[in-house]
Parts: structure tokens; C-alpha cells; sequence
């Protein structure tokens, strides 16, 4: 009897301190945030925001800190829509999509591909979606021009809000957390599985959104499972904060947004393509 009679008033004291209940209470990674004055291309000093994760720095280019992850060489894979799936692009038009503001979008289909032209900026969907089964094709050029970040740079957005990035990265180096695969500025993939440039790769996406409180607190973070080219990249990811650019070595924190957000993909001046996008909503 004594015990039944304790047992709520230990459940009190534990949902009192949140612990073990408090879903905020993130373990990993470590997050620190600094400012640094440096000057820049103008000879003008400015202040600019540092950010790492676990000790690493965002967008950490030295290759003993940040390793570039490990070469795998896909293979064939098809990624036909299910029944149940809603299609996003059917290699046909653009209905469905628009432009960031809502305006038609200036996106073309050449060759059953949907592709950005000149300052066309980025295309969204229509409908919205939350947590998501998301598949998408896309190629980068086949003659390559640039390196680094400038070659074949683009990437698909999940709520509007949270990238995984879409980079020639066959044969070229730039900071692990902004190659193909990496939920840009957060986390690297686990490996390379990029095709040679011209060749169409797939991402088959696992989303689940985050949950906010009433005060716009994150009291649960968003999870991403991704194959790239079938191969697994991000394995169940629990995402640590925004991927928005920042600054060169940092990216934004969550804030609060809706249950649903538009997919959207970017346009960031380089000419790659898409075809075969579809989606499957998921239950939270």
C-alpha cells in the first residue's frame, strides 16, 4: 500500500524536473556560437558568426577535423512511384509549382527535365507537405565548369526550411558538410555516392518533422533517413537546428513554423536537373 501511494509522487517529482520526460532535453550534438571580427574583400571590418558542432566547425574545410566521408559506387536503382504516392513532377509541366512568391514559376521542361533558367530563382510546391516519404532525380552537367561549392550546386528543401544538398561532389572537394547528401551545414553523409557528372541520382527521403511548444521552442527535432543513389547517407539523423546559410561558418537555428511547409528546390546559378519527384505523406 505504501508503495502505490509513493509511486505518484515520484512521477510528480520527475515531470516536475523534466527528467526523464522533458523531450527537450537534447543530448547531442555540443552547439557553441561565436562572433569574430575579420575584414573583408573591401577592406571594411565586420562582424561574423562561428558556429560548431561537437567541436567541429561548421563548414570545417581541414581534412584532419572533418574528413572527407568515404567513396562507394552506387548501384542501378529505380524509383518509380507507388499507387499511393502524389506526383509531384510528371516530366510534362510545371503544374503544381511556383515561385517563391507565389507568382508562376519560370522553370522550364526540356527533355521530360525540369530546369532552372537565369535568375529564375527557386520553384515550390503548391501543396504543402509535413513528414514525408520524398523521392527525387537529379543531374548536374556533364561538362563540368567550377569547383568546390560552384559546380552543379543545388538542393531540395523539406517545409521550405531544411536542405539536403545537391552538389557535383564526383571527384571534388569542398567541406564535407555541404556535399551531396549532407543536411548543409549540419551533417555530412556517410559516405560519397555521387555519380559522374551528367548521370541522374536519386535521394529517397525520410522526413519527419519537428514539433514546437507554444513558445516557439523545438520540443522535438526533425529526423531525416536518406538514400542516395540506394545507398544510406543519413541514417536517421536527428537534426540539430535550421540549415539556412548563415554565414561562411554558420547556419540559423530552428524557428517555430507550421505543420506543413512547401518542397522546394533551388536555383543557385548552376544548370541541374530534375525529373521523377513524388511523395508519400507520413503520420508524425
Amino acid at each position: 500500500m505504501k508503495t502505490r501511494l509513493f509511486l505518484p509522487f515520484i512521477l510528480f517529482l520527475l515531470l516536475l524536473t523534466g527528467t526523464p520526460f522533458a523531450s527537450a532535453q537534447f543530448e547531442t550534438p555540443v552547439i557553441k556560437e561565436w562572433v569574430v571580427k575579420e575584414t573583408n574583400d573591401n577592406g571594411e571590418v565586420e562582424e561574423v558568426e562561428y558556429m560548431s558542432l561537437d567541436g567541429v566547425l561548421v563548414h570545417e574545410t581541414d581534412p584532419a577535423l572533418a574528413p572527407q566521408p568515404p567513396v562507394v559506387q552506387p548501384g542501378a536503382v529505380t524509383g518509380m512511384p507507388p499507387s499511393d504516392a502524389i506526383v509531384l513532377f510528371n516530366g510534362k509541366n510545371t503544374d503544381g509549382w511556383s515561385a517563391d512568391d507565389g507568382s508562376p514559376s519560370q522553370w522550364i521542361v526540356k527533355d521530360g527535365a525540369l530546369q532552372p533558367v537565369e535568375d529564375s530563382g527557386v520553384i515550390r510546391t503548391v501543396q504543402e507537405f509535413g513528414s514525408c516519404q520524398l523521392h527525387v532525380e537529379w543531374a548536374t552537367p556533364a561538362t563540368v565548369e567550377g569547383d568546390g561549392q560552384g559546380r552543379g550546386n543545388s538542393g531540395v528543401f523539406l517545409m521550405g526550411q531544411y536542405e539536403i544538398q545537391i552538389l557535383d561532389s564526383y571527384d571534388n572537394t569542398t567541406y564535407p558538410d555541404g556535399q551531396a547528401g549532407a543536411l548543409y551545414g549540419r551533417s555530412a553523409p556517410l559516405v560519397n555516392a555521387c555519380r559522374k557528372p551528367g548521370e541522374w541520382q536519386s535521394y529517397d527521403i525520410i522526413f519527419h518533422r519537428p514539433v514546437f511548444d507554444a513558445s516557439g521552442n523545438v520540443v522535438k527535432r526533425a529526423t531525416f533517413t536518406i538514400l542516395h543513389n540506394g545507398v544510406l547517407i543519413q541514417d536517421h539523423l536527428e537534426l540539430s537546428g535550421g540549415t539556412l546559410w548563415k554565414s561562411k561558418h554558420s547556419v540559423v537555428p530552428y524557428e517555430a513554423h507550421g505543420d506543413k511547409g512547401p518542397i522546394t528546390l533551388q536555383d543557385h546559378g548552376n544548370p541541374v536537373s530534375f525529373r521523377n519527384i513524388w511523395v508519400r505523406e507520413l503520420a508524425d
